[in-house]
């Protein structure tokens, strides 16, 4: 796929408004200690290398003796209201292992270690800039996938859970080759069914870096799970092919091995269970997932050439009139997500109507 397809850099966009009210009332929006901000004081860094010897493109930052104390506590108590119940109890307990930052991507995140000296164990968390893009993108996977997302935001701060898994090129170039025939049909199908969902709500740019492997190992065998890390790319290019992991170069490997492991009637078939879980996941979160339309209707998260290129690409694979009609990007993905609900029902003949 031509990289110019993918914009080099994409703007972040403003958390306006209404978009911050619905963040409220679904228990986003909470005050928070510290902002991304604070953290961007840091004295000195000190590059991160891997096992092999290779720039990982972050930095161990540390503070000022001075402001590394309050710094320190303020990412505790983001930890416990992440992931306890926001209250102090817990804070003799944990500690600041490391700070780390980012110096590639849109958002520029610090990773923060955070250990709990009792037993051990250590949970990361990011803070990031705020992008309206990215919330969007966080909300969608949160309703339309198979997996729950926990963050929070506070005006322009951005907190995340970590995403935990292998990292999709390290996969691809370390693991695939050493898969079994049953794993490498396993791993097909739930590429098929990746590549269908990131399409379908429009979640772009899902580059092998941009997404993890997930493996659960059951009794006789091991589920794949691919769970995407990168949210930037929410509806905002033109091309329509950006929005599926097929057509990304980086993901070679893994179309050549489905290709090879599926067949066309089994890949039209995962396809249809996608959509058919989507549409469900939609059904069920109708309430919520509306107020987020809303949100998305009446806000400007790409530009106006982009959006009508891809209205009318879409337009011409469905024939769905809505996509001409279109006035926003939050139109076009609610066109989308109608789209498949309205098939799913007609084609269902189990559908109390």
């Amino acid at each position: 796929m031509d990289e110019k397809l993918i914009s080099k850099k994409k703007p972040a966009y403003p958390i306006h408004s209404m978009l911050s009210d619905y963040l409220t009332m679904y228990g986003r929006n909470i005050k928070i200690p510290i902002f991304y901000e604070d953290l961007l004081r840091y004295q000195g860094a000190v590059e991160i290398y891997d096992e092999e010897g290779n720039d990982t493109l972050w930095l161990s930052v540390y503070f000022a003796e001075h402001e590394r104390d309050e710094i320190e506590l303020s990412l505790k108590r983001i930890y416990t209201i992440l992931h306890v119940d926001g209250s102090d109890s817990a804070l003799p307990y944990l500690n600041i292992d490391s700070i780390d930052y980012c110096t590639f991507g849109n958002s520029k995140p610090f990773r923060i270690k955070v250990r709990n000296i009792l037993n051990d164990n250590y949970q990361l968390l990011y803070i990031k800039k705020a992008d309206a893009s990215r919330i969007y993108g966080l909300e969608l996977e949160h309703m339309l996938s198979p997996n729950y997302i926990h963050f929070l935001v506070y005006k322009d701060t951005l907190i995340e859970e970590h995403i935990s898994g292998i990292p999709g090129d390290v996969f691809l170039e370390k693991h695939l080759d050493a898969c079994s025939i049953q794993d490498k049909k396993a791993l097909a199908k739930e590429f098929v069914k990746f590549n269908e969902r990131c399409f379908v709500r429009l979640l772009g740019d899902m580059r092998s870096y941009n997404y993890v492997m997930v493996l659960t190992h059951d009794f006789d065998r091991i589920q794949y799970r691919i769970r995407a890390i990168d949210f930037d790319q929410q509806s905002f290019e033109g091309n329509s092919k950006v929005y599926k992991p097929q057509f990304l170069k980086e993901n070679n490997k893994l179309v050549e091995m489905t290709s090879n492991m599926l067949r066309e009637e089994s890949i039209e078939q995962y396809k249809r269970e996608e959509r058919s879980l989507l549409a469900k996941r939609a059904t069920s979160e109708q309430e919520r997932l509306n107020d987020l339309l809303d949100c998305m209707k009446n806000d400007i998260i790409s530009t106006p050439e982009k959006m009508k290129q891809l209205k009318d690409e879409l337009f011409q694979l469905t024939s769905d009139v809505n996509f001409k009609k279109s006035k926003s990007m939050g139109d076009i993905l609610s066109s989308a997500l109608d789209f498949i609900i309205r098939n799913y029902k007609n084609v269902n003949p189990y559908i109390i109507r």
